[in-house]
């Protein structure tokens, strides 16, 4: 560490003598315009690389949840949300007195169709018409992406999930789809990145399991142990997909050239891999780092920001909508839960079925997760797009619906020609609802945050009602306790009472009193007297012989024989507890 020190500080101390050499040539009037410009170059491209090692420590070793602290929120909730969206906790235990701190996550996406099917077999996509310039410009065989499509399908279904399943891959794929119209950034994309972003929403969870990556660690399944624990089902989504492709009539982009292949495959690679959960934080954190800095914005992060909000966008979606996929996510994570319960597993955060409390972790989703994500989105969209859309505006763009733009991207032929990759379609044709002239920043934002606002308040309700049901349900067992309770003092007194009497009202001396019921540790007392009285238990209805010669009749006078010599009572009470003990 002291080494690193060390060089940083010799790293730094080169510019900061060429800048005062510098000065001092300033003042004397002799100074060289081109070595001036080399040297202030050099010293800002050192304290940039400084800062970017500084900045990137800050945020490796800043507590991703520290500034949260919510007592509101219950301890299960605060666990999964810990074990889900960081990397360390959901594997490092923390001690019970430890309460769980949090940091800002928030925002899910808006969308629209809930898709019952994602793909169709082939004879029916007989009758499908494929537009001509998406053919041209994607350039995938339209067998090809039958037979993928169905593969797809396949791998999807080979679960039976509730929640991960080939309706979630085509509901994210739709997403993804919109957030690219409505926020205008297909604009800013490729046809190559478009490509990419839509393949890799439509592969994002193929043959997912339905348990969780700490599940497959915990039971070290074959996939962790293949990927050593580092995003386990995310790794296995991409390989799995691409393997398929591997078959020659299911090589979606056999017409892709190497560098094109190669482009695709590094985005839809970094964008599946931001969907494992875990690295939330981190991946929220650098975003909004990089809002902060004058470049651009890197297009593989911004791309996986997107697919990462349209992976967890069903709060952002109708109430009824977003009600049905969060109780298909609840039963697949109780599916887990007794999975855990048969191997001896501790449970995991909300799959325990007879304690998860559902109305309040969709309400921790939504604060902690949701709206931050969905928030920091809309942030990012507007600051790549907004000077996009002025620029079009003073230039009088084609993207703003005049005739040339075109289908895809909704740009001019100038624009066109400095995006990689691009191919004019030549047709002229044009798609006004899709250029940048429709997008509506403002609209897209203000529509998000009021649908989750309002599936945040239905939840609250729903957890008002929960809450209630737990107090009703404890004030039931608390009565029922009582009630037992109470019942069995008044059965000992009543028994005590009528065992203290003979047939004729009269009462025995007083003598030790030994109980038969299921626990026999209360030991006999030692008394001068050699008598004592015993007390059969009246649900004990097998008896022994010396515990049923207790209650015998005396042949003398006829009366109940209630007490019997000290030796006699020790053996019948030995001997029922051998009864009840077999």
């Amino acid at each position: 560490m002291d080494d690193c020190v060390t060089i940083k500080k010799k790293h730094l101390q080169r510019p900061i003598f060429r800048l005062r050499c510098l000065v001092k040539q300033l003042e004397k009037g002799d100074i060289n315009v081109v070595d001036l410009k080399k040297n202030i170059e050099y010293a800002a491209s050192v304290l940039e690389a400084v800062y970017i090692d500084e900045t990137r420590k800050l945020l490796d070793t800043e507590d991703e949840l520290s500034d949260i602290q919510s007592d509101s929120v219950p301890l299960e909730v605060r666990d999964w949300l810990a074990s889900t969206f960081t990397r360390e906790m959901g594997i490092v235990k923390r001690r019970p007195e430890e309460k769980p701190k949090f940091r800002s996550i928030v925002h899910a996406v808006q969308a629209g169709i809930f898709v019952e099917r994602m793909y169709r077999k082939t004879s029916s996509m007989v009758g499908l018409a494929y537009p001509a310039e998406v053919i041209v410009t994607f350039k995938i065989p339209v067998p090809n992406l039958i037979s993928f499509a169905e593969a797809l399908e396949v791998g999807y279904s080979k679960y039976k999930n509730p929640y991960h399943n080939l309706i979630h891959a085509a509901d994210v794929t739709q997403t993804v789809h919109y957030i690219m119209i409505h926020t205008g950034i297909m604009h800013w994309l490729t046809e190559l990145e478009i490509l990419a972003m839509i393949f890799a929403a439509a592969v994002h969870d193929y043959e997912h399991t339905g348990t969780t990556n700490n599940f497959h660690i915990q039971t070290r399944s074959d996939v962790a142990i293949l990927y050593n624990d580092r995003s386990v089902l995310e790794n296995h989504h991409v390989s799995a997909a691409y393997r398929l492709m591997q078959e020659e009539e299911m090589n979606i982009l056999a017409n892709l050239n190497k560098d094109d292949w190669r482009e695709l495959r590094s985005l839809v690679i970094e964008m599946v891999l931001s969907t494992d959960m875990s690295g939330h934080f981190q991946q929220i954190k650098t975003m909004r780092h990089t809002l902060q800095q004058a470049q651009g914005v890197d297009k593989a992060k911004a791309m996986s920001l997107i697919l990462h909000a349209a992976d967890i966008s069903h709060p952002a979606k109708s109430w009824e909508l977003h009600y049905r996929w969060t109780m298909a996510l609840m039963e697949e994570f109780f599916r887990q839960g007794d999975k855990e319960a048969a191997l001896g597993l501790q449970f995991s955060p909300l799959c325990d079925r007879k304690s998860t409390l559902v109305a309040q972790s969709q309400i921790g989703f939504i604060d902690f997760i949701v709206e931050p994500t969905f928030s920091l989105l809309t942030d990012s969209m507007e600051k790549i797009v907004m000077p996009l859309i002025e620029e079009a505006t003073k230039s009088e763009s084609p993207a703003f619906g005049t005739p040339g733009q075109n289908s895809l991207g909704g740009v001019s032929n100038a624009e066109a020609q400095r995006r990689p990759g691009f191919k004019s379609t030549g047709d002229g044709g044009a798609h006004a609802e899709n250029s940048l002239a429709t997008v509506d920043l403002r609209g897209f934002r203000d529509n998000l945050m009021k649908i989750i606002q309002a599936n945040k308040e239905r939840w609250k309700e729903l957890a008002a009602e929960e809450e209630l049901g737990k107090n009703v349900g404890e004030q039931e067992k608390d009565q029922s306790r009582n009630s037992t309770d109470a019942q069995l003092q008044e059965e000992t007194t009543r028994t005590q009472n009528e065992s203290s009497q003979g047939s004729d009202g009269t009462t025995c001396p007083p003598r030790s009193i030994v109980l038969q019921v299921v626990s026999f540790d209360t030991p006999l007392s030692d008394e001068s007297s050699s008598e004592k009285c015993t007390i059969s238990d009246p649900n004990q209805k097998d008896l022994s012989d010396a515990q049923q010669e207790t209650q015998s009749t005396d042949p003398l006078n006829g009366e109940p024989k209630h007490c019997k010599k000290s030796e006699d009572i020790v053996k019948a009470t030995e001997q029922t507890e051998a009864l009840v003990q077999n």
